[in-house]
């Protein structure tokens, strides 16, 4: 199974789609796989989400605050037991793909962001089902974890 960051930011944003998302990583066989840029994307969400429910919308976020949500994502993987994937060169060609096929760029409706075509780039070169918050993903061709 890949994590897209979507998935991590429901979890540990206790979304109420997280609890059943966390289910299906530990329901998962193994590996559970993330990948730097999932990590990226997850971390700068949820400070963004921390910093706007302490400091207001328009607050820059605190470094202070990306560092210990930083530390909040790493203990989750260690918890779970992810493993980062190793990408190889080259996944850029997959993911340009990912967007002329589904991207919001072509106006496709599952509307692939960056970080959504590079989960999916990464899911499809480990064949690995990939687990994901919302709906963006389900009109695309990806395994649904």
């Amino acid at each position: 199974m890949f994590l897209d960051a979507s998935a991590i930011v429901a979890i540990l944003g206790r979304e109420p789609v997280g609890a059943s998302l966390l289910g299906r990583i530990r329901d998962a066989e193994a590996p559970v796989y993330y990948s730097s840029m999932v990590v990226f994307e997850a971390v700068i969400s949820l400070a963004r989400q921390r910093k706007i429910a302490v400091y207001g919308e328009h607050a820059p976020t605190p470094k202070h605050l990306i560092d210990e949500v930083q530390a909040v994502v790493s203990d989750f993987f260690a918890q779970i037991g992810a493993v980062e994937a190793a990408l190889p060169s080259g996944l850029h060609d997959s993911a340009l793909v990912a967007a002329k096929t589904y991207g919001r760029f072509v106006g496709h409706p599952a509307k692939l962001n960056f970080g959504d075509c590079f989960s999916y780039a990464a899911a499809k070169m480990l064949r690995s089902p990939l687990l994901f918050a919302g709906n963006d993903f389900s009109k695309t061709d990806i395994e649904v974890a």
